[in-house]
């Protein structure tokens, strides 16, 4: 019969579709490897950080202006109209708005009001010169731009837009930014419009302001995507900060946006707390390209997995290829000897007594050679399905061996072999009788097979440390080191010459092995390349299973 090899259409089935994940596979992670390098290459994601920090900024601004539109429309709708105006009417006003530093109110026909915060001008001379200096700032070229400054306030109010100016301010060796509204009061009678301005406190927006509102800002239900993130204000020309949110662990911003509307002049920034954008772009490559060499790690693992597999099959078939050839010259040797024998019984040819009943002989050995080798098939099936059952009862295990040995003692001494015995007596022990023979024949016939010119072997029975051991000692071929341990494996054949001249099913040792663990022991060899080989199955005095039990494979 032709061995199966890869040409094999179910092993042939089995490439492909291996090779169908395989590939795909190999693939993405080349794909995904220079998608990652690209990334990399273009900074992506920085760039991507650095434009979610731009649309956050962009939102926080929003917020900080509403929030500084609130404190200024609520002084605002307070102020009274041209020619109302007066010293206590924006002393109240200014009492009431602790955050206003100083208010003023003009119109050609009623003239300048400037005030301050009263007890700042008594008891702050930095305050009150500051108070000075810009009254007569204001009061000296309001009056020469007035007609100007209407146009220009009016156009900034047809399109909605607040006209909000940043100053500087001196408080004592500080020099402060404050923000200041310019608009105009109309005259509800129709008259000329006054100009109004309000000027925020520098230490307030400094000290209170914005410390409070960045917080507000950064909290994290509005800031729940940027957990990690922390803004901070700072002037234009100046990388000191301003303020600053909790949490702020100083150095420079990484992104940041000028602000328009109530604080021109500011530059609102934004940061990672504790590390930076290239920290974070580097950390997810790193991060990236270990799960991607993780992933190629598996996948060369699975192909070599799936080669050895597919090979493993390969050999499989091969063994079993072998398997159905050597059992096909194994049942045709005796059934071609037991035809020959009875066709010559039956056709009367032999007058001779002793030579029909040598014929008669010859025939019984040859089927019980055949029954033998059915039954280990049979077993082996069995086993195979799970459906192999043992019969365990009280057995004198050295009546047992003698028996056993009875039976195949004209075969060994055929063969020319020298046949030694040492039958110990032994405790009755609980076994499968036809199992354990079944076991010594499985030895005894591998040691018939695979003997050269040195034919000798030996059969011990003996009780140790609570176990009963029986050895099949030869002094045959020998068995590798390296071989030992797969010799009870189903099918396989030691790859010395003589093994494979020697027709066998590759079963007897696998069945010798499953027959010893269902009985609670064990098989072991011990041999030496040319020297013969010792095959010792050891089984506990304690006894096995009880009838019945079932053994899988």
């Amino acid at each position: 019969m032709k061995a199966i090899g890869p040409k094999n259409p179910r092993t042939r089935w089995m490439l492909i579709s291996e090779l169908a994940v395989i590939l795909p596979a190999a693939v993405l992670v080349l794909l995904s490897a220079h998608h990652l390098e690209t990334i990399h290459r273009d900074r992506s994601i920085e760039a991507a950080f650095q434009l979610d920090f731009k649309e956050a900024l962009g939102i926080y601004e929003k917020q900080i202006n509403h929030r500084a539109y609130e404190l200024i429309d609520d002084v605002r709708d307070q102020f009274p109209a041209p020619g109302m105006a007066c010293s206590v009417t924006l002393d109240r006003i200014l009492s009431a708005h602790p955050y206003v530093a100083h208010l003023m109110i003009y119109d050609p026909h009623h003239g300048l009001v400037f005030r301050s915060q009263p007890h700042r001008l008594m008891d702050d001379a930095a305050f009150r010169k500051e108070a000075e200096y810009l009254s007569k700032g204001v009061n000296t070229w309001l009056p020469l731009e007035y007609a100007e400054e209407v146009k220009s306030l009016t156009k900034m109010q047809e399109k909605g837009m607040p006209s909000f100016k940043n100053e500087w301010v001196d408080r004592g060796d500080q020099h402060l930014y404050t923000s200041m509204l310019w608009f105009l009061r109309p005259d509800e009678e129709g008259g000329t419009p006054a100009i109004g301005l309000i000027i925020f406190d520098a230490e307030y927006l400094r000290d209170k302001f914005f410390p409070q509102v960045l917080n507000q800002v950064m909290s994290p239900n509005v800031a729940q995507a940027q957990a990690d993130a922390v803004i901070m204000v700072r002037y234009k020309s100046d990388s000191t900060p301003l303020a600053y949110c909790n949490g702020w662990d100083g150095g420079e911003a990484e992104v940041e946006r000028p602000m328009e509307g109530a604080f021109p002049g500011l530059v609102l920034g934004m940061k990672l707390r504790g590390t930076t954008l290239a920290a974070i772009g580097q950390h997810f490559m790193h991060t990236s390209f270990l799960i991607l060499g993780g992933l190629s790690f598996l996948l060369a693992g699975g192909i070599f997995l799936t080669y050895r597999n597919v090979n493993k099959e390969i050999a499989l078939a091969r063994l079993k290829s072998d398997f159905v050839s050597n059992v096909s010259h194994e049942l045709r040797t005796p059934l071609s000897l037991i035809r020959l024998y009875a066709e010559t019984l039956e056709l009367g040819r032999l007058s001779n007594p002793e030579k029909r009943h040598e014929y008669y002989s010859i025939i019984r050995k040859e089927s019980e050679r055949l029954t033998a080798l059915i039954n280990n098939i049979l077993d082996f099936s069995r086993i195979e399905a799970g459906r192999k059952e043992y019969e365990f009862r009280e057995t004198d295990m050295a009546e047992l061996v003698r028996n056993t040995l009875e039976s195949y003692r004209y075969q060994i001494e055929q063969h020319g072999f020298t046949f030694e015995e040492k039958i110990h007596d032994v405790p009755p022990m609980r076994v499968d009788r036809e199992a354990i023979a079944r076991s010594l024949v499985n030895l005894v016939n591998n040691a018939l097979k695979y003997s050269q010119d040195r034919k000798y072997i030996a059969v011990n029975l003996y009780g140790e440390n609570g176990h009963v051991n029986l050895e099949v000692i030869d002094h045959g071929i020998g068995i590798a080191s390296s071989e030992q341990a797969k010799i009870f494996e189903k099918f396989y054949r030691v790859g010395d010459p003589l093994v494979h001249n020697t027709k066998g099913s590759g079963l007897g040792l696998s069945l010798v092995q499953h027959i010893a663990r269902a009985h609670g022991g064990e098989v072991h060899v011990e041999s030496t390349p040319g020297a013969g080989s010792k095959f010792t199955i050891t089984l506990p005095l304690a006894g096995a299973a009880t009838k019945g039990n079932a053994a899988s494979a």
